[in-house]
């Protein structure tokens, strides 16, 4: 059985950080362990979804304007990746309808 134990948490980010003890089921007598980080994204995303709704359409100029917020365990997420380094998949990540809810107006970057 494994044993999830909460770390610490951020009531500011909403970040917990865990860990979690995996027993071992081999038989072998290894044991493993694991530190994840999770992030509460509801406020996030619901700030989003307002943002996105009173946005006029997109700027005919197309300079400065914000498209999106992402909750920092997943631009750790994607630095690890490297798609934050990468303006290519950068855009691609962005204008992809499985991320359409970190997403703060319309219309394709």
């Amino acid at each position: 059985m494994n044993k999830k134990r909460l770390i610490n948490f951020d009531n500011e980010t909403k970040i917990s950080n865990n860990f979690t003890f995996e027993e071992d089921i081999s038989g072998k007598g290894e044991h493993n362990f694991v530190l994840s980080r999770e992030q509460d994204v509801t406020a996030i995303i619901k700030d989003n979804k307002e943002q996105f709704n009173e946005s006029d359409k997109r700027d005919p100029y197309g300079h400065w304007n914000k498209v999106a917020s992402i909750p920092m365990v997943l631009y750790y997420d994607l630095k690890a990746k490297g798609i934050l380094d990468d303006p290519k998949a950068l855009k691609k990540w962005l204008n992809d309808p499985d991320n359409k809810y970190f997403r703060t107006r319309e219309g394709t970057v």
